[in-house]
């Protein structure tokens, strides 16, 4: 931890590399661990990750919208230690980007400006259509099960990267040149397993990794600094 904050405290080029464990202790459930999203789905007739894809959204649209609002969707869920020391370090100028794998918008509820979102979000949806956006409160109050669009009738989807999707190709690229710019890239709340995602990680080629995580990750003996314990409490302690 000693080391940590000299090295924070030294530079002002920072990239913070984030996933699902960001987000847990907002209540958010992450998707690999005891108490994650795999796991308590083990009684839906269909696998979490067959749910959450293209083709599955296009034949079972239905089955899609209920997973997804019973399991995709934390409307209350308000940002942690962990957001909210990120959004400080960007203030302070030393944070240059925060790249995230979550949906939940989290990062900017807490004050971060510059955040990446490799997985799309929530509050994003769009008609399949015609294009028309609609925010998350168009979701959550539609009357019926599958949003419609309020000009076309057409299907209103999530603004989400689903499985047997490609990342968009912009955001992946401006990742990666803040990875490969930064002098310290901290990683935390990711199992580092998804790809292509984890593979940012290889892009940074300085010698300041910092990876936070409960669990180990295939990433740990690459790093220079490895803390298992909670992003809220090693981020706040930080500052």
């Amino acid at each position: 931890m000693d080391n940590l904050r000299e090295i924070v405290q030294k530079s002002s080029n920072i990239v913070f590399f984030g996933g699902a464990g960001v987000s847990t202790e907002s209540n958010i459930p992450d998707f690999r661990s005891d108490n994650g999203l795999y796991v308590s789905a083990e009684k839906v007739r269909y696998a979490p990750e067959t749910i959450l894809s293209h083709s599955f959204f296009e034949a079972h649209t239905e089955e899609f919208y209920n997973f997804y609002r019973n399991k995709m969707i934390y409307k209350d869920a308000m940002p942690n230690a962990a957001h909210y020391a990120l959004a400080e370090l960007e203030k302070r100028g030393k944070l240059k980007a925060v790249i995230t794998q979550n949906i939940d918008g989290l990062h900017q509820l807490s004050g971060s400006k510059n955040v990446l979102e490799l997985h799309g979000s929530v509050h994003r949806n769009y008609c399949v259509d015609c294009g028309k956006s609609f925010d998350l409160d168009y979701i959550v109050g539609s009357k019926s099960l599958v949003p419609h669009c309020d000009s076309c009738s057409g299907t209103v989807r999530p603004d989400v990267v689903l499985y047997e999707e490609a990342l968009d190709t912009e955001v992946i690229n401006r990742a990666a040149k803040y990875i490969s710019d930064a002098d310290v890239l901290i990683v935390g709340g990711t199992s580092l397993v998804v790809y292509p995602a984890a593979g940012l990680v290889t892009y940074y080629k300085g010698g300041k990794l910092i990876l936070i995580n409960k669990s180990s990750t295939p990433f740990d003996s690459r790093a220079d600094i490895v803390i298992n314990d909670s992003i809220g409490k090693v981020l706040k302690s930080v500052l």
